[in-house]
């Protein structure tokens, strides 16, 4: 009986070690530049759950004019646990962006304050899911 207690202990510990699998990002996981269609978001990670980043998005749109665009940046430090980023813009507390890096080198972003309020152009969003095209420590600026 007492042998049957062990290994039922057993296999209930296992069980709760396994579940509670950690979603902990790496450096050179989260550093690099992310695109979805011209917008582009760029982060590197500081340590102490801190990243810079830097979003640069693109509304483009036809008019009687021909192609136009309204642009939205925003540069600052988000706070990551596990393998959620959020970032406030400056000077915008109440807007959150929140970063999800999902399976491979993609993350997903959404933004849960429409885009008046988080000091971005008319119709620009970050929301969507963003791939990583280039890796490494990325310059913070102007958009390349």
């Amino acid at each position: 009986m007492r042998a049957y207690v062990c290994v039922v202990l057993w296999i209930l510990l296992s069980g709760i070690t396994l579940g509670q699998s950690s979603k902990v990002v790496t450096a050179a996981r989260v550093n690099g530049i992310y695109r979805n269609h011209d917008s582009e978001i760029r982060m590197l990670a500081l340590g102490h759950n801190k990243l810079r980043v830097q979003l640069d998005l693109i509304y483009e749109y036809k008019s009687s004019y021909g192609l136009m665009a309204n642009i939205g940046q925003a540069i600052g430090e988000a706070t990551i646990e596990n393998d959620i980023a959020v970032f406030h813009p400056p000077d915008y507390p109440d807007c959150t962006i929140t970063i999800k890096f999902l399976a491979g080198t993609r993350i997903k972003v959404t933004q849960d304050r429409d885009a008046g309020e988080c000091g971005f152009g008319n119709h620009v969003f970050a929301d969507g899911t963003y791939a990583k095209t280039r890796t490494g420590k990325p310059k913070f600026g102007l958009p390349q």
